[in-house]
C-alpha cells in the first residue's frame, strides 16, 4: 500500500471517531468544519500584549501586531500566525492583503506542500510572515492528518532539545531586577544592549545569578575596536556568543570584528532566506533562524541542512508570537546549537499551549501536528 495512503488513511480513521472541530474555543462562531476536499484558508487580526515593555536598541514597544490562520481541511484543522515587530517591514494591513490573494482552493491534497508553498511564494516578493502564516498552519494540517508530530516526521530525537534562553531587554536597573528573578527556572539568559548601560546590565545579572548568557546587539554597536573589547569583557563573564553587534550593511566590520572576537558571532537581522547563508560564509559564525523571516518551517529545515554542511552554527529563534508558532520552531530545536524560544512567554494572551520549558529545556510533546492545543 502506498505509505501516504495508509498514513493518510490512518489519520483519518483515527480522528473520525472525535467529535467535530469547534472554533468556540478560540472565541469565534461555533461551527463544525466542512468536508471539502478542498484547503479553506481563513484568518483574522491578533494584537499580543507584552508582559512588559520590550526596549531595544532602536525602538521600544509593548504590543506586537499579528495576525491568526487557520487551514481547514476534510475535518482538519491547521493553525498558523504571521507576528510582525517592527523591523520585518510588514503589517497587518499588508498580511492581511497579501493573504486575500492566496486561492488554495486549487489544491485538494495537503502533502502537496512544496507545490502549495512554492505557489505561495510565487505570488509576491517579500511578505515573509504572511507566507510564514500559511507555511505553519499547512505542516500543523498534514501532521494532524499523518497522525504525527513534525519532530518525528523529520526523525530527530526530543531528548536532544537545548536549552532555550530567556530574554532580559534594555530597562531600569529596578526592572532588569524584576526580570532576573522572572529567569530563575532558566539556564541562559539573553540580554539586549546597544545603549551605553550595557555593562550595568550584566554586572546585575552577574550579581543575581550565575548561568550563561548570551547577547543581542539588535545591530546596536557603532565601533568595531569598542565592539572587540567588549567581546572580550564578555567572555570574562560566561557570555557564549554575541548576536547582531552591528548594522546589517556593516559586511566587512562583521567580517573584521569576527575574525578576531573570542565568542562566536551570529547574524539576524542581516540573515532573512536560504541563499543569505552562503553570502554569509566568513562573514558570521552562524545564523539564527526565524519562521517569520523564513517563510516558515519548509525553507528553515532546508537552513539547518545548507548551515551544517558549511560548518556555521545553528540557532533558532522567534519573535514576540503566540505558542503556535514558537511550538513550530521547537520541532527543529533537537539539532540546532542554540535556542531562544521564550516569544510565547513574554506575551499575556497567548491563544494556544504547546511545547514547555522544563528546567530550562524545551520539551517537545507527542502530540500531532506542531503539537499545540487551543485554550
Amino acid at each position: 500500500m502506498n505509505r501516504r495512503k495508509f498514513l493518510t488513511g490512518a489519520g483519518m480513521a483515527m480522528l473520525a471517531a472525535a467529535s467535530p472541530i469547534s472554533l468556540s474555543a478560540l472565541g469565534e462562531p461555533t461551527k463544525q468544519v466542512a468536508k471539502s476536499g478542498r484547503l479553506n484558508l481563513s484568518f483574522f487580526p491578533y494584537e499580543l500584549q507584552l508582559r512588559h515593555a520590550f526596549n531595544l536598541a532602536r525602538y521600544s514597544r509593548t504590543t506586537t501586531p499579528d495576525v491568526q490562520v487557520q487551514l481547514e481541511y476534510d475535518g482538519f484543522v491547521g493553525y498558523g500566525e504571521a507576528s510582525m515587530p517592527p523591523y520585518l517591514g510588514e503589517s497587518v494591513e499588508s498580511v492581511t492583503t497579501f493573504l486575500n490573494k492566496v486561492d488554495l482552493s486549487q489544491f485538494n491534497d495537503p502533502f502537496r506542500m512544496e507545490d502549495i508553498l512554492t505557489y505561495v511564494d510565487n505570488i509576491a516578493p517579500n511578505n515573509r510572515a504572511a507566507k510564514a502564516s500559511i507555511d505553519i498552519a499547512l505542516h500543523d494540517l498534514v501532521g494532524k492528518i499523518m497522525g504525527q508530530p513534525w519532530y518525528k516526521i523529520w526523525g530527530y530525537n526530543p531528548e536532544k532539545t537545548p536549552v532555550t534562553s530567556f530574554t532580559i531587554g534594555i530597562d531600569t536597573e529596578e526592572v532588569v531586577r524584576q526580570k532576573v528573578r522572572e529567569a530563575s527556572p532558566y539556564k541562559l539568559i539573553k540580554v539586549k544592549m546597544g545603549l551605553d548601560n550595557d555593562k550595568e546590565t550584566v554586572e546585575i545579572i552577574r550579581e543575581m545569578m550565575d548561568v550563561p548568557i548570551c547577547v543581542d546587539c539588535n545591530q546596536g554597536w557603532k565601533n568595531k575596536e569598542e565592539a572587540l573589547e567588549m567581546c572580550y569583557w564578555l567572555q570574562e563573564r560566561g557570555c557564549i556568543f554575541v548576536e547582531q553587534p552591528f548594522d546589517k550593511e556593516w559586511i566587512d566590520e562583521t567580517a573584521w570584528l569576527r575574525e578576531r572576537s573570542p565568542l562566536p558571532i551570529i547574524a539576524d537581522e542581516a540573515f532573512q532566506r536560504l541563499p543569505d547563508i552562503l553570502r554569509f560564509k566568513g562573514v558570521y559564525d552562524g545564523i539564527n533562524i526565524k519562521l517569520m523571516k523564513s517563510t516558515g518551517l519548509y525553507e528553515a529545515h532546508k537552513m539547518v541542512t545548507l548551515a551544517r554542511a558549511l560548518d556555521m552554527k545553528v540557532m533558532i529563534g522567534c519573535m514576540t508570537e503566540t505558542s503556535c508558532a514558537v511550538t513550530a520552531a521547537a520541532n527543529l530545536s533537537p539539532v540546532v546549537d542554540y535556542a531562544d524560544l521564550d516569544g510565547n512567554l513574554l506575551i499575556a494572551n497567548d491563544r494556544f499551549t504547546g511545547m514547555t520549558v522544563e528546567n530550562g529545556k524545551i520539551t517537545l510533546h507527542d502530540r500531532p501536528g506542531l503539537g499545540i492545543l487551543p485554550l
